[in-house]
């Protein structure tokens, strides 16, 4: 019996951070930006057609009681996504003689100077 409870009570845990990345990939903000943003997503059904009754059956409710625990899961999600975003920065260095905007003038020096190339995710 308890560890039934113990899944649906994972499951719904689940469903609250799959919901909270859902409207941050929606709007990469911190709280209280994504709470606005949870509110609409609850209020249109855009997540999985759920609106705040059927979030609510899962654990996610959005009264003054339960603020804390959805300002904790929005710093959790913004912590992770700025954490995959840095893994997601590769830089290569090049030196300058190799890009084709170099002056032919350049010095030495400077034509061989380090170069970071990268693109963020």
């Amino acid at each position: 019996m308890d560890s039934r409870r113990h899944v649906e009570d994972r499951a719904a845990a689940d469903a609250a951070l799959d919901f909270v990345k859902f409207c941050h990939r929606r709007r990469r903000v911190g709280w209280p930006e994504l709470y606005d943003e949870m509110c609409a997503v609850a209020c249109r059904g855009l997540y999985h057609g759920w609106g705040f009754g059927e979030l609510a059956e899962h654990g996610i409710a959005f009264g003054l009681a339960e603020m804390p625990r959805l300002a904790g899961l929005v710093s959790q999600i913004a912590r992770e996504d700025v954490e995959r975003r840095g893994r997601l920065l590769v830089g290569v260095m090049a030196p300058l003689s190799l890009r084709s905007d170099a002056p032919e003038e350049a010095s030495d020096e400077a034509r061989h100077a380090p170069m970071l190339v990268g693109t963020a995710g």
